[in-house]
């Protein structure tokens, strides 16, 4: 199946500590399996240059940058700033990862909320679109995109919100990433999801190094694991392998103004 089809890993973070001595091989063997394009998002500004370097290396890579809300903490103001600048310095895919995290009921969340409008802010000026990290606050996320006006959609990473919440994102021009918590025989909800979304609205990720398939027989997961991502959702639709493959990579390619 591997030989025969194209995909686009739409998140999956190259610039992390586990891919640092085998990088080259790592987004080699990737191409060589048929993976035709990686999104690498930024979590971090202390990040940001890895990424740069690594995807202009890289043809495949593409680069995103933002401030995660899991790191609210450690971002500031003058991030924000060096965002705006780092928009005239070569190519951006999108603005990403940001979003909202409400898992940890102790988490800042007037902080969060400021990073997140101030980046979407960003994003709007710069028609750049978003990667979007949610958890526990798909309402309130789909309420600032509304209340700002958003219109430059952008993807929804490890969506597990409900179908009413698809398509208000659908709606407003956003894809919804599928990865390896699909992969698991007791994501119902997951698997209800990717059966019945529409399939121009799904893109699959890795997330790699982290979230790894119930297949990964490693220590962290890898762009490879792609595969056994696509692998589950080739199960649960009804279109085929090739059709999966292609309207994923097209939906990537689209939502990121990848020609």
């Amino acid at each position: 199946m591997t030989n025969k089809i194209t995909l686009f890993d739409t998140h999956c973070h190259l610039d992390f500590p586990q891919f640092k001595d085998n990088l080259k091989k790592m987004v080699q063997k990737a191409e060589e399996a048929g993976i035709s394009g990686i999104l690498i998002p930024g979590v971090k500004r202390e990040g940001w240059r890895a990424i740069r370097q690594i995807t202009a290396t890289h043809a495949i890579c593409h680069t995103a940058l933002g401030l995660h809300p899991m790191f609210v903490e450690e971002h500031t103001n003058n991030h924000l700033h060096d965002l705006e600048m780092a928009l005239s310095v070569g190519p951006i895919a999108a603005i990403g990862e940001i979003g909202l995290d409400f898992y940890n009921a102790h988490t800042n969340r007037s902080m969060q909320m400021h990073f997140v409008t101030s980046q979407i802010s960003i994003a709007k000026e710069a028609k750049l679109p978003v990667i979007l990290h949610v958890r526990k606050a798909h309402d309130e996320m789909l309420k600032i995109m509304s209340q700002m006006n958003f219109k430059c959609g952008g993807i929804v990473h490890a969506f597990n919100g409900s179908e009413h919440q698809a398509q208000k994102y659908y709606d407003m021009g956003f894809k919804l990433g599928f990865g390896g918590a699909m992969t698991y025989p007791r994501a119902a909800k997951l698997h209800r999801l990717a059966a019945n979304l529409p399939l121009d609205s799904l893109v699959i990720e890795t997330d790699a190094p982290d979230m790894p398939p119930v297949t990964c027989q490693l220590d962290y997961n890898t762009p490879l694991h792609l595969f056994d991502n696509f692998r589950s959702l080739v199960t649960l639709r009804s279109e085929s392998a090739a059709q999966i493959a292609m309207q994923t990579t097209v939906n990537a390619h689209s939502v990121l103004n990848l020609s």
